[in-house]
């Protein structure tokens, strides 16, 4: 039986009446959806199922390490705090900025349960990025750590926003600001349930986008739940079809642990990881930053089982000449997301780790995660393909006429789900742009192929992929215009070794302004997050290229930047 027959069959019995993903058709927004018909109710109710795992481990940095139990503790007290002192009540919006960490984690449970809705903002943001994300969101409290409070803390009595802060801080809190732990250290009063239904309003996760400002995408408690139970869904998929390596890990006999190298304002930390393991029960290590010699000893020091990153960042890991002096044998389901896999990194990982439960899967903020997935047996079957679909999920290929192409041609991915986003916030146009009759287009190029498996191709949005990274080149045009040296600027993405792509900006000066790449970059850091500080500033002498319509031709600058660059070879 060939894998794409295994494939099929497995998904035939795991979807089957009775079985553990049995499929259900309902009614949501006036259309028909298929889902997962035994997937909690609201994401309280999944949250909920985690208290019986007790005195089980749960989560460890920095030295902490918090049972399942003590995980409880610190949701309870603060949801009691904030119903009771704060006034947060069913769906009152509630920010979080901060590094990973378990009160992040522990803030996100008590803002559910406490019927808000949870606001995660980019924590690698400064000032304009985490003020942009108040503002936008009307976030009535943020809950934060020492680093982002010192970005906002002067602005949040002019928005009207209290905040909660982990940290110690040398400086005086400002008014309206109280310390986590003496939010907590109160006793926490019982308060009955709140009624969630289905359909209510989860989540406003930011997601870079083509304008200059991140969009906020809502998700209600149904698209979340039934999110994980999909993940749940690719995993048994995937394990079904690989009894050969899932027999290997149990024959091993380590500890199922998450080590946690993604940001949890990603639904790549949120969903696949978090959520899920409050779902199953997993351990996680939270890392603290990304350091390869600090991965390397968790992994063998934690009993590490469980790794996604970037394919940059696991090449970087893969590659690094202390890999193969490190004990990894635990180390068995390895995951690449965020952006195309190269072949040096799937040659390094069927070498070195042959039996590992490797593989990609292909989704977006907007959709809660995966569509397709292929991990295991089915990666190695078509490794340079994002797998088949899900079956909540139904996938069309169209071309600039919204017209359905034949297998093998390329056009742009649209999808139809129950986990697709409601919308984005405050952003009736842009939702207009991607939304039709349930269908999201998703700006990306891809085909399926005569199996149904999904190949990602290209991008049509106007995207940086910086290693898993998303820039949006709107964003840093937008930031480079408030230069008063620069007339005119455009951003884009040229290829790089180490991350796949990087930022280039071209920019005009104005009459009689001499300024050089450093002060670009300078500015740019003042304004925006590291990462999307641009790798390459060309300053340009002359007009940019335009079209009839007086747009900027970014190819013939992408094409411009590429010749001059090879010559330099």
């Amino acid at each position: 039986m060939s894998i794409n027959e295994q494939l099929q069959a497995v998904r035939a019995q795991i979807t089957a009446p009775g079985a553990p993903f049995e499929l259900a058709d309902i009614e949501v927004a006036g259309q028909t959806c298929r889902i997962f018909k035994n997937a909690p109710a609201n994401l309280a109710e999944l949250i909920e199922h985690a208290r019986d795992f007790g005195d089980k481990a749960f989560l460890v940095y920095q030295g902490e390490r918090w049972t399942f139990k003590h995980f409880f503790e610190h949701v309870d007290a603060l949801s009691s705090q904030l119903r009771n002192h704060y006034a947060i009540g069913k769906g009152d919006h509630v920010a979080i900025a901060m590094r990973n960490r378990p009160e992040w984690m522990a803030a996100y449970a008590a803002i559910i349960l406490s019927g808000g809705v949870a606001v995660p903002l980019n924590s690698w943001g400064l000032r304009d990025e985490l003020l942009y994300g108040l503002q936008d969101s009307q976030a009535k409290l943020l809950l934060c750590d020492a680093a982002r409070l010192a970005h906002v803390a002067g602005d949040l009595a002019g928005l009207g926003v209290r905040a909660i802060v982990t940290d110690e801080t040398e400086a005086p809190l400002p008014p309206g600001v109280r310390r986590y732990i003496d939010v907590i250290t109160g006793t926490a009063t019982p308060l009955p349930a709140i009624q969630i239904a289905p359909d209510d309003p989860a989540m406003i996760m930011y997601t870079s986008g083509t304008s200059s400002h991140a969009k906020g995408v809502m998700s209600t408690h149904r698209a979340m739940c039934q999110a994980i139970l999909n993940l749940e869904y690719f995993g048994t998929l995937s394990a079904m079809t690989s009894p050969e390596r899932i027999g290997a890990m149990m024959a091993a006999g380590f500890e199922l642990t998450t080590l946690m190298a993604v940001p949890l304002f990603h639904s790549s930390g949120l969903h696949a990881q978090f959520l899920s393991a409050l779902r199953s029960g997993r351990r996680i290590v939270v890392m603290y930053k990304w350091d390869i010699g600090q991965v390397l000893d968790t992994i063998a020091s934690e009993r590490i089982t469980q790794l996604s990153a970037s394919p940059a960042m696991m090449l970087q890991l893969f590659t690094d000449p202390r890999f193969d002096a490190t004990d990894t044998r635990s180390l068995s389901w390895i995951g690449f997301g965020g952006a195309g896999i190269p072949g040096k990194l799937i040659e390094q990982v069927s070498t070195k780790k042959p039996l590992a439960m490797a593989g990609i899967g292909y989704g977006l903020t907007e959709t809660n995660g995966p569509a397709t997935a292929c991990t295991g047996a089915t990666f190695d079957y078509k490794p340079h393909s994002n797998g088949p679909q899900s079956p909540i999920f139904d996938i069309r290929i169209v071309d600039e006429k919204d017209i359905d192409l034949p297998p093998g041609q390329p056009g742009e991915i649209c999808m139809r789900s129950v986990t697709n986003m409601t919308g984005y916030w405050r952003k009736e146009a842009a939702t207009r742009e991607v939304l039709n009759d349930g269908w999201f287009r998703s700006g990306d190029i891809g085909y399926l192929d005569d199996e149904g498996f999904l190949y990602v191709v290209d991008r049509i949005k106007d995207i940086v992929n910086r290693g898993g990274e998303k820039i949006a080149s709107a964003e840093v045009e937008s930031c480079l215009l408030l230069h008063p040296a620069i007339a005119e600027a455009a951003a884009f993405g040229v290829p790089d070794a180490s991350y796949g792509e990087v930022l280039a900006v071209v920019v005009t000066l104005r009459t009689h302004q001499a300024i050089n790449a450093d002060d670009i970059r300078a500015h740019v850091a003042a304004h925006l997050a590291p990462f999307k500080v641009p790798a390459h500033v060309i300053i340009r002498h002359e007009d940019m290229p335009r079209n009839p319509a007086g747009k900027i031709l970014k190819r013939d600058l992408r094409k411009d930047f590429l010749r001059q660059d090879n010559d330099k070879v």
